[in-house]
């Protein structure tokens, strides 16, 4: 555990990039090989992958893109086989090794091993000022979910105290707080803020609450400087259930830092291929956790790669926290069209260097408009992308060239623009 007088949680945050690089490529291939060999899924899945070559981030791109409905399917397929669809390197009975097992909405089983700090959120409670010795309030859920455990084991691995609050119950929520003196709170954001307006309503003062970690939803600017103004300085989580800690946010608030036991891409939305520094895309997480050995897992999430290191000294790269879901599959005209389907017409036309399909119009008066960025117009280009978009989507949509640089930076590839009023 780190000594209380530094700011990082340990040495890992400030080596150079090069060193973290290398290490991780390091160990890539050797999760690899272990999810090949302990999770059926992947065995399948990366059947005749030779581990031992996949030791950059080129070849790791080349390597299919798990999402979380595959995973989902997965599971209901093999549900009296194995509850976790071949993905869990570890469970019970025969495959022991599972500590817990949690169930998010689907439902999708996920399980908890026996390593301390099984989701290594410590880290991410050190940054936001959490410390030995303190009492956190967790009110994150203990029921089905894992979140609740999560932040608990965490909070365990750093030396603090743990209250057990769940949700609901303001009332109670702030009578434990102001009579056990918690310094510091995990939970959303908005129970937070429900917590603090229930107190003043009550005319209870929390003196001793000074910082939260807080996730699961929005964060914005204006409800952090509202609880900074009632003395708590709150920090970004940024995790999921199937992954563990991804990002967190520390004292600079310029963007949120990778975590030390993950490798993150940014892919366009409804493929895996990765988009340079700055492109909004989907978050892909392959995981060095040897229980869950998720591989190039899809989280749906959007963000992007912050320029530069982070101002505190942590050397990890920094993304710009959630910006919405990757997921943007459209009805239109009865036909569902995914941007699976936006990429591969915009692959069969080598001129194209994005694209975004517009659905606009009325309720069933749907219109699809296909916006290109390519560097020069060619005879004919239009008429061969229409074509491809009524082959790909089996619907017709017109198209519109316009040069590099036009379509706006914000991971969409299908915006929905229909008028329901």
């Amino acid at each position: 555990m780190t000594p209380a007088a530094t700011p990082y949680y340990d040495a890992l945050e400030t080596r150079p990039a090069e060193l973290r690089e290398q290490q991780l490529m390091a160990a890539l291939p050797l999760q690899i090989a272990h999810a090949q060999a302990h999770a059926p899924a992947f065995a399948d899945l990366l059947r005749g992958v030779d581990a031992s070559t996949i030791t950059s981030r080129a070849a790791l791109a080349r390597l299919p893109v798990t999402r979380k409905h595959e995973l989902l399917e997965h599971q209901k397929a093999a549900r009296s086989r194995d509850v976790f669809g071949g993905y869990s390197a570890i469970g019970w009975g025969a495959r022991r090794g599972a500590l817990r097992v949690f169930a998010s909405p689907g439902p999708i089983y996920e399980p908890e091993g026996q390593a301390r700090d099984y989701w290594r959120v410590a880290r991410a409670l050190y940054a936001a000022g959490f410390r030995a010795g303190d009492l956190v309030h967790n009110a994150f859920s203990y029921h089905f979910t894992p979140a609740g455990a999560m932040m608990e084991s965490g909070a365990h691995a750093i030396g603090c105290t743990v209250f057990p609050g769940g949700i609901g119950q303001t009332e109670q929520q702030v009578q434990a707080m102001a009579e056990l003196g918690a310094s510091g709170y995990v939970g959303t954001p908005s129970f937070l803020k429900l917590i603090l307006d229930k107190a003043a309503a009550m005319g209870v003062t929390l003196p001793g609450l000074t910082k939260a970690l807080v996730g699961g939803e929005a964060f914005p600017p204006s409800l952090r400087d509202w609880l900074a103004a009632r003395g708590v300085a709150g920090y970004q989580s940024y995790a999921t259930a199937d992954l563990g800690l991804i990002a967190y946010e520390t004292a600079a608030r310029e963007g949120l830092v990778l975590d030390e036991q993950i490798i993150v891409e940014i892919v366009r939305p409804g493929t895996g291929d990765p988009l340079p520094e700055g492109e909004v895309g989907e978050v892909v997480v392959t995981t060095l956790n040897p229980d869950y050995p998720l591989i190039r897992f899809g989280t749906g999430d959007l963000s992007a790669v912050l320029p530069g290191t982070c101002p505190t000294g942590r050397t990890n790269t920094r993304i710009r926290g959630w910006l919405g879901r990757a997921d943007q599959t459209a009805k239109v005209r009865g036909m569902f069209v995914h941007p699976s389907q936006v990429a591969d017409i915009a692959r069969r036309h080598p001129e194209v260097r994005r694209a975004r399909l517009v659905v606009s119009g009325e309720m069933a008066n749907d219109q699809m408009t296909l916006q290109v960025e390519v560097a020069q117009s060619i005879e004919g280009l239009t008429a061969r992308i229409a074509d491809s978009i009524r082959d790909v989507t089996k619907l017709r949509g017109d198209v519109i060239l316009s040069e590099p640089g036009t379509l706006p930076n914000d991971g969409k590839v299908i915006e929905d623009a229909r008028k329901y009023e």
